[in-house]
């Protein structure tokens, strides 16, 4: 493990959520509630285990929110600092605005991705092995769907990348990244030089990533990542929990402080602190969040229980 003072930790948690429906007015995406843990929570776990112990937090719609819930860090064990992101313009601009809070390498994590990973110690391999400028997190995918809503990532013979590809219509590979970095402080020198795009008139960190190859800086990939969503929709929100449950054996998982009637079945079904059910009912492939109180007995599958309301999948159509 690398010492503490060695890396530090960006994470960038400024996106709108606005594809989530009325939920993307209640939770800035980067704290939603993953099995009753904030996405973000998972995110900096990862990094502490990696030693990690001071994290940037790049915030922006409904960033009280985000710093209301995580404070200072001091309870996660790291220590937070928040940047307010005045202007949207990709993730190489936002990463570009960070430079005087940057010392020495850092691990970069998109704040609205659910990743389950294995060993971090990988990324920081193959950094210090082949004196990486960066390690892109990646994971070989076998949708091709998957692929072009991300980047691909075109590797050498002896395991460098050569070429990344930022949502691909034609797949040279299905070496998926997975918007989670190592860099070393000559990224910024690469972002000042990337311009930025025709499309979607942004700064693309993978433009960024291609100009350290051009100048040709080290660039490597590991395969840390076993699985990863975007969380953009609701139905996102209930696949990530189902996952969790999947993964801890469960098929449930009921917050503290919950009152549940006689009768009451919860199948693949996460409640969070304070929820009171009274009256019997089925709660399949759902989430409810805290403070949720059904007195209908109505039974429900596949949606999201919020204080002001259901909401769906199926409105992401």
């Amino acid at each position: 493990m690398p010492a503490k003072s060695n890396y530090q930790g960006v994470i960038l948690a400024a996106g709108h959520g606005s594809r989530m429906g009325p939920f993307g007015n209640l939770f800035p995406k980067p704290i939603i509630p993953i099995a009753n843990k904030p996405l973000l929570v998972y995110q900096l776990e990862h990094m502490k285990r990696l030693g990690i112990e001071e994290v940037i937090i790049v915030i922006g719609h409904l960033g009280h929110r985000i710093t209301q819930v995580l404070g200072d860090g001091t309870q996660l064990g790291v220590r937070i600092k928040y940047v307010e992101q005045e202007k949207r313009l990709g993730i190489a601009h936002a990463v570009g605005q960070l430079e005087t809070c940057i010392d020495r390498p850092f691990m970069l994590f998109l704040g609205d991705i659910f990743f389950e990973l294995t060993d971090l110690n990988a990324m920081v391999h193959e950094m210090e092995q082949h004196g990486a400028a960066a390690v892109l997190a990646v994971r070989e995918e076998t949708d091709p769907e998957a692929v072009k809503r991300n980047f691909c990532a075109i590797t050498r013979e002896d395991g460098s990348v050569r070429r990344v590809i930022e949502k691909p219509r034609q797949l040279p590979c299905m070496t998926k990244g997975c918007g989670l970095y190592l860099f070393d402080l000559s990224i910024f020198d690469a972002i000042r030089h990337t311009p930025r795009t025709a499309m979607r008139d942004e700064y693309e960190i993978t433009d960024s990533i291609q100009i350290l190859i051009d100048y040709e800086y080290p660039v490597r990939i590991a395969a840390v990542v076993e699985f990863d969503i975007n969380v953009t929709y609701i139905g996102d929100l209930i696949t990530c929990s189902r996952h969790v449950l999947q993964r801890n054996n469960l098929t449930r998982l009921v917050g503290n402080g919950c009152r549940l009637a006689s009768g009451v079945e919860l199948v693949e079904t996460v409640l969070g602190d304070n929820v009171v059910i009274s009256k019997p009912a089925r709660l399949e492939r759902c989430v409810v969040l805290s403070g949720v109180s059904l007195d209908s007995g109505i039974d429900y599958a596949d949606a999201v229980l919020t204080q002001e309301g259901v909401l769906r999948p199926y409105l992401e159509a």
